[in-house]
């Protein structure tokens, strides 16, 4: 039995640094003039690009992701995470109105399309004070196989959805969701006077979901999901050079019992050199990555559903 359990740690401890050997890196931290001093709890950047690589035709067609080339961030969420109590997920709008270092202000999305991650992430520290200590970025089809992993996610819709750009006709209530469905609902811009809002809803109430399940002693406890989950994460997730699979890890329970989620407050919704914008209530705004920044809870005024 002694020796039985030896093999057994031996074999975790060889496929934890197998698994985390094959995390993708990419060049997103960098220090310069001016960037925020380090604050207490983790903050990370999360990513969601619409990037179709590992793809087949057919699962492009299946899952409706179109035939763009290359890759655009399609959502950008702020977690925090404090040294004590819920974590804090908020949505950054893609639209979002702000100054981009070297290219006057323009949308948040497009300080990725200027620089790629070094660059937003640089501007989202610019924007919001807060200085990021982990960057994760993932692609359509790592999505798709992340959820798959974990076997689906539980997911409660809110009204009937049928989106055939988006690939799903969903009926409301609860309901289980595939790695594909599951897409087309965080993607699918068919609800809602605002769309782009009521995307930024559903995306974390998915991310929510996803982490909690992918966290869960069911899962983390069964080799036949925590392995594939594992390969499947290690596979598609992108993270800067300091972030290893430990770290992946403590998202996931730092998230069981679920993050307060909100958005940037709002103020208008102008239309600049043609192009529908949002600018932020900056007020507000200020007040919430203030309370992030000194580790300290979320005015519930600033908090949006």
């Amino acid at each position: 039995m002694a020796a039985l359990l030896v093999i057994l740690i031996v074999a975790a401890i060889g496929l934890y640094f197998w698994i985390g050997g094959r995390l993708k890196h990419a060049e997103a931290l960098t220090d310069y003039s001016g960037r925020p001093a380090e604050t207490p709890g983790q903050d990370w950047l999360l990513v969601g690009s619409d990037s179709r690589a590992g793809l087949t035709k057919a699962q492009r067609r299946k899952l409706a992701t179109g035939k763009a080339v290359g890759k655009r961030t399609d959502t950008m969420m702020l977690l925090h995470i404090p040294e004590s109590g819920r974590p804090t997920l908020v949505s950054l709008p893609r639209d979002s109105y702000v100054p981009i270092e070297g290219h006057g202000s323009d949308k948040l999305n497009a300080a990725y399309a200027f620089g790629g991650p070094e660059l937003l992430t640089r501007t989202v520290e610019r924007v919001t004070g807060i200085r990021i200590d982990h960057y994760m970025e993932i692609g359509f089809g790592g999505f798709v196989g992340i959820v798959d992993a974990i076997g689906g996610v539980n997911i409660c819709v809110k009204q009937n959805i049928k989106d055939p750009k988006a690939g799903i006709n969903l009926k409301k209530g609860c309901q289980d969701m595939d790695g594909g469905t599951a897409l087309g609902y965080v993607r699918t811009r068919a609800t809602g006077a605002i769309p782009d809002f009521d995307r930024t809803q559903r995306q974390r109430q998915f991310f929510s979901a996803v982490v909690q399940k992918a966290a869960s002693p069911g899962t983390l406890l069964n080799p036949f999901t925590s392995v594939p989950l594992g390969l499947s994460a290690a596979d598609s997730v992108e993270v800067d050079s300091g972030t290893g699979l430990f770290d992946l890890l403590s998202v996931g329970l730092a998230m069981r019992e679920g993050p307060i989620t909100t958005a940037v407050p709002i103020g208008s919704l102008p239309t600049i050199n043609g192009a529908a914008v949002v600018k932020w209530d900056r007020e507000k705004a200020l007040r919430l990555f203030n309370a992030l920044a000194e580790d300290k809870p979320v005015p519930k005024d600033v908090i949006t559903k």
